[in-house]
């Protein structure tokens, strides 16, 4: 494996670098939930990463605990990533789990530094924090108070139900800054999800997730990803997507059509031809041009997806993103309006 001038954007190799070689554990467990997964345990040099100029992002840093992911969703475009580090962007994406072990004692100190002025700090974007590994190393909790404790604001998008164990967390975090959670629903169809998202939390799980968030106060947005071509953009399945996210009490609704970058794209290919060999075809007319699928496809689909969205009675997404808690006493102040954070 290439671990010495590793850093988080391959753009930048030269800098310094994230971790070396002497700094990696490698550890496998013996239980259930972890059997055929291997965890390689780092010191990382750095914790807040850039996003490069040219991202479509609207975040500007980053902090990603981990790489490779146990969601094993087929899809994931952050698969390329782990080709960096001379690991497989298939199973060894899904199985070899880079952790970085210290990265909340390094975000606290990073955080403290004159040079950081409190930027906004996204969370969720590359890999999944609640991953199952987050389960046993417990790093989002040191990550969130170091958050909380500077009155830094942030982000979270994830797929995982361990998300709930940091609610009192959340909640105190929510009171002195802006914390903008997001739940990843791209469709409910249970075949599907065996099939392209074996490691993840049910459907209706990450939405109840969604449910209890609101419930203590924390609005919680869907980002309805990846809307799957030929599979899961059915008018029916839309519809019934966007009605289970409506009931869950979500504050709104944003669809994305897959993507298939380097990496990514190869392995979902590989995907469809053993389990829809039919579709094939279709899928190397509708990405001929690239890693999006066309505009027209995609306007359609978003289009689509506001319309639902607003029969049942979900708002925009710009009005309708997580918001700050606003405490007790700003309660009273109904003049005031609280601060708005758009994550995607």
């Amino acid at each position: 494996m290439r671990w010495d001038n590793l850093v988080e954007n391959p753009a930048t190799a030269g800098e310094t670098a994230l971790f070396g070689t002497s700094a990696v554990t490698t550890r496998t467990f013996d239980t259930p939930e972890f059997r055929g997964i291997t965890f390689h345990e780092v010191r990382a040099r750095s914790i807040l990463n850039r996003v490069p100029g040219a991202s479509r992002m609207p975040f500007e840093w980053t902090v990603n605990p981990y790489r490779g992911c146990s969601h094993a969703c087929v899809y994931c475009f952050a698969r390329k990533t782990h080709s960096y580090l001379d690991l497989d962007t298939g199973l060894g994406f899904d199985s070899q789990i880079v952790v970085k072990i210290n990265a909340p004692d390094l975000l606290r100190r990073q955080l403290a530094s004159r040079q950081w002025h409190g930027a906004h700090v996204a969370m969720g974007t590359n890999v999944d924090c609640y991953q199952r590994a987050e389960g046993r190393y417990r790093l989002m909790p040191g990550i969130i108070s170091a958050l909380r404790d500077r009155a830094n604001p942030f982000s979270i998008l994830t797929k995982g139900t361990l998300i709930l164990r940091d609610l009192d967390l959340l909640v105190q975090a929510a009171a002195v800054t802006d914390v903008g959670i997001s739940v990843s629903v791209g469709f409910i169809d249970e075949t599907l999800w065996r099939t392209v998202e074996p490691g993840t939390p049910a459907p209706e799980r990450r939405l109840d997730v969604v449910r209890t968030l609101t419930d203590h106060g924390i609005g919680c947005g869907v980002l309805m990803a990846p809307v799957i071509p030929f599979l899961g953009d059915r008018p029916d399945q839309l519809r019934a997507t966007v009605k289970a996210i409506a009931a869950s009490g979500a504050t709104s609704v944003t669809p994305l059509v897959l993507h298939l970058r380097p990496g990514a794209r190869e392995w979902f290919m590989a995907w469809v031809a053993e389990h829809h060999p039919h579709l094939v075809r279709r899928y190397e007319r509708l990405y001929a041009e690239g890693a999006y699928a066309p505009k027209w496809y995609q306007r359609r689909i978003t289009r689509h997806v506001h319309e639902l969205a607003a029969e049942f009675g979900i708002g925009p997404a710009d009005r309708g993103m997580p918001r700050r808690i606003r405490t007790p006493e700003a309660a009273v102040e109904e003049a005031v309006a609280p601060t708005q954070l758009t994550l995607l």
